[in-house]
Protein backbone atom coordinates (compact mmCIF):
# COMPACT_ATOMS: atom_id res chain seq x y z
CA UNK A 1 0.00 0.00 0.00
CA UNK A 2 1.52 3.49 -1.17
CA UNK A 3 1.80 5.68 1.73
CA UNK A 4 -0.23 8.56 -0.34
CA UNK A 5 -0.52 9.62 -4.03
CA UNK A 6 -0.30 13.48 -5.84
CA UNK A 7 -3.27 13.57 -7.59
CA UNK A 8 -3.88 16.23 -9.88
CA UNK A 9 -7.19 18.85 -9.70
CA UNK A 10 -8.55 20.70 -12.34
CA UNK A 11 -9.93 24.17 -11.68
CA UNK A 12 -13.69 23.59 -9.93
CA UNK A 13 -16.49 25.09 -8.34
CA UNK A 14 -17.36 24.06 -4.89
CA UNK A 15 -20.63 25.21 -2.79
CA UNK A 16 -19.12 25.90 0.76
CA UNK A 17 -20.39 27.43 4.47
CA UNK A 18 -18.09 28.27 7.21
CA UNK A 19 -18.67 27.83 10.47
CA UNK A 20 -17.37 29.21 13.56
CA UNK A 21 -16.71 28.40 17.05
CA UNK A 22 -17.57 25.36 17.14
CA UNK A 23 -16.40 21.95 17.74
CA UNK A 24 -14.76 20.45 14.35
CA UNK A 25 -17.66 17.39 14.83
CA UNK A 26 -20.77 20.17 15.49
CA UNK A 27 -18.90 22.68 12.53
CA UNK A 28 -19.30 19.85 9.96
CA UNK A 29 -23.07 18.76 10.99
CA UNK A 30 -24.15 22.65 10.65
CA UNK A 31 -22.17 22.90 7.80
CA UNK A 32 -23.31 19.57 6.70
CA UNK A 33 -27.24 20.48 6.34
CA UNK A 34 -26.69 24.08 5.70
CA UNK A 35 -25.19 23.22 2.06
CA UNK A 36 -27.63 20.21 1.73
CA UNK A 37 -30.64 22.79 2.29
CA UNK A 38 -28.65 24.33 -0.64
CA UNK A 39 -28.79 21.19 -2.62
CA UNK A 40 -32.78 20.68 -1.96
CA UNK A 41 -33.78 23.95 -3.42
CA UNK A 42 -32.33 26.91 -1.18
CA UNK A 43 -30.98 28.12 -4.40
CA UNK A 44 -32.22 31.11 -6.27
CA UNK A 45 -33.45 28.78 -8.97
CA UNK A 46 -35.28 26.62 -6.77
CA UNK A 47 -33.37 23.83 -8.13
CA UNK A 48 -32.76 20.77 -6.53
CA UNK A 49 -28.67 19.29 -7.41
CA UNK A 50 -27.77 15.98 -7.06
CA UNK A 51 -25.47 15.40 -3.78
CA UNK A 52 -21.58 14.27 -4.55
CA UNK A 53 -18.43 13.28 -3.15
CA UNK A 54 -16.27 14.27 -2.17
CA UNK A 55 -17.74 16.14 1.43
CA UNK A 56 -14.84 18.44 2.14
CA UNK A 57 -13.58 20.23 5.25
CA UNK A 58 -10.44 22.87 5.69
CA UNK A 59 -8.94 22.36 8.86
CA UNK A 60 -6.42 25.09 9.74
CA UNK A 61 -3.67 25.00 12.35
CA UNK A 62 -4.78 26.73 15.89
CA UNK A 63 -8.21 28.00 13.95
CA UNK A 64 -12.08 27.49 14.98
CA UNK A 65 -13.15 28.49 11.69
CA UNK A 66 -14.52 25.12 9.60
CA UNK A 67 -15.01 25.75 6.02
CA UNK A 68 -17.30 23.05 4.96
CA UNK A 69 -17.60 22.03 1.08
CA UNK A 70 -19.37 20.16 -1.31
CA UNK A 71 -18.34 19.84 -5.17
CA UNK A 72 -20.97 21.08 -7.23
CA UNK A 73 -21.74 18.40 -10.27
CA UNK A 74 -20.06 18.81 -13.60
CA UNK A 75 -23.55 19.90 -15.21
CA UNK A 76 -23.76 22.76 -12.80
CA UNK A 77 -19.84 24.05 -13.03
CA UNK A 78 -20.66 26.54 -15.57
CA UNK A 79 -23.56 28.86 -13.63
CA UNK A 80 -24.35 26.98 -10.21
CA UNK A 81 -27.47 28.54 -8.99
CA UNK A 82 -26.51 31.39 -6.55
CA UNK A 83 -27.56 30.30 -2.41
CA UNK A 84 -30.37 32.19 -0.70
CA UNK A 85 -28.60 32.03 2.55
CA UNK A 86 -25.99 34.46 2.98
CA UNK A 87 -23.90 31.56 4.91
CA UNK A 88 -23.48 29.92 1.88
CA UNK A 89 -21.19 30.32 -1.11
CA UNK A 90 -19.91 29.40 -4.82
CA UNK A 91 -15.93 29.44 -4.56
CA UNK A 92 -13.84 28.24 -7.36
CA UNK A 93 -10.95 26.57 -6.28
CA UNK A 94 -7.93 26.96 -8.53
CA UNK A 95 -5.99 23.84 -9.88
CA UNK A 96 -3.73 22.50 -8.05
CA UNK A 97 -1.45 18.99 -7.26
CA UNK A 98 -2.51 17.83 -3.31
CA UNK A 99 -1.34 15.07 -1.63
CA UNK A 100 -3.57 12.31 -0.39
CA UNK A 101 -3.77 10.05 1.89
CA UNK A 102 -7.00 7.51 1.93
CA UNK A 103 -8.26 5.55 5.21
CA UNK A 104 -11.23 3.51 5.90
CA UNK A 105 -13.62 3.29 8.61
CA UNK A 106 -15.77 5.95 10.26
CA UNK A 107 -13.67 8.98 10.49
CA UNK A 108 -13.98 11.62 13.73
CA UNK A 109 -11.95 14.85 13.78
CA UNK A 110 -9.12 12.91 15.76
CA UNK A 111 -9.06 9.89 13.41
CA UNK A 112 -8.82 12.95 10.55
CA UNK A 113 -6.11 14.48 12.35
CA UNK A 114 -4.02 11.73 12.62
CA UNK A 115 -4.27 10.91 9.62
CA UNK A 116 -2.57 14.24 8.09
CA UNK A 117 -0.23 14.21 10.78
CA UNK A 118 0.78 10.99 9.21
CA UNK A 119 0.53 12.00 6.13
CA UNK A 120 2.76 15.26 6.56
CA UNK A 121 5.40 12.79 8.43
CA UNK A 122 5.73 10.96 5.61
CA UNK A 123 6.43 14.07 3.12
CA UNK A 124 8.42 16.14 5.43
CA UNK A 125 10.63 12.18 5.17
CA UNK A 126 10.43 12.24 1.66
CA UNK A 127 11.49 15.80 1.20
CA UNK A 128 8.49 16.55 -0.36
CA UNK A 129 7.69 20.53 0.55
CA UNK A 130 3.71 21.20 1.21
CA UNK A 131 1.90 23.89 2.99
CA UNK A 132 1.74 23.05 5.96
CA UNK A 133 -0.55 25.15 7.78
CA UNK A 134 -3.70 23.13 6.42
CA UNK A 135 -5.22 20.11 5.52
CA UNK A 136 -8.63 18.90 4.00
CA UNK A 137 -10.80 16.32 5.05
CA UNK A 138 -12.40 14.16 2.28
CA UNK A 139 -15.48 11.63 2.75
CA UNK A 140 -17.20 10.24 0.16
CA UNK A 141 -19.52 7.85 1.85
CA UNK A 142 -22.98 8.30 3.57
CA UNK A 143 -23.12 8.25 7.20
CA UNK A 144 -25.35 4.91 6.90
CA UNK A 145 -22.88 3.14 4.41
CA UNK A 146 -21.12 0.60 6.90
CA UNK A 147 -18.33 -1.04 5.35
CA UNK A 148 -15.36 -0.04 2.34
CA UNK A 149 -16.37 3.49 3.77
CA UNK A 150 -13.60 5.79 2.12
CA UNK A 151 -11.99 9.12 3.68
CA UNK A 152 -8.83 11.08 2.35
CA UNK A 153 -6.95 14.11 4.08
CA UNK A 154 -5.40 16.30 1.76
CA UNK A 155 -2.32 18.61 1.63
CA UNK A 156 -1.09 20.76 -1.19
CA UNK A 157 1.90 20.65 -2.83
CA UNK A 158 4.38 23.74 -2.72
Amino acid sequence: VKDYELRQYETAKWVSTVIRGETQKEAMRQGFWKLFHYIQGKNEKEMKIDMTVPVTCLVKSGCTDFKISFFVPFEHQDSPPQPTDSDVFIEERKAAALFVRSFGGFASPEKYAGEAEALARTLRNRGQPFHEDFFYTAGYDSPFKLFNRHNEVWYFKK
